[in-house]
């Protein structure tokens, strides 16, 4: 476990899903029956072989474990490589839930 890793589950109820080339945080939301993804990172040289998506499966079956029927997830427009970002939400097929001022909600039922 990364010492931010340790970091995020000392301070927050927030978790990570950390494999050799990038991490996912995540946030279960009981209320809501569902899991909102916070970050995810991939290393540049491994963006295109899938390590996303497989990070997305995983916290989908966790999620689901724990009683979420949701995944859902933002891109910020103003935020460095925002128009790339936008290209594993819509290719994990979830869909468009609101817009605000420079936040866009992604979401679909797992």
């Amino acid at each position: 476990m990364s010492l931010y890793a340790k970091y995020l589950t000392e301070r927050t109820n927030d978790r990570i899903l950390e494999t050799g080339h990038g991490f996912a945080t995540y946030r279960i939301i009981p209320e809501q029956k569902a899991v909102y993804i916070i970050d995810i990172f991939v290393e540049s040289d491994f963006r295109k072989a899938g390590t996303a998506t497989q990070m997305l499966d995983e916290i989908s079956k966790i999620a689901k474990k724990e009683g979420c029927a949701k995944l859902m997830g933002c891109v910020v427009p103003s935020a460095k490589n925002s128009t790339e970002s936008l290209r594993l939400p819509l290719s994990y097929g979830m869909k468009l839930a609101s817009a605000g001022v420079d936040f866009v909600l992604f979401e679909r039922e797992i």
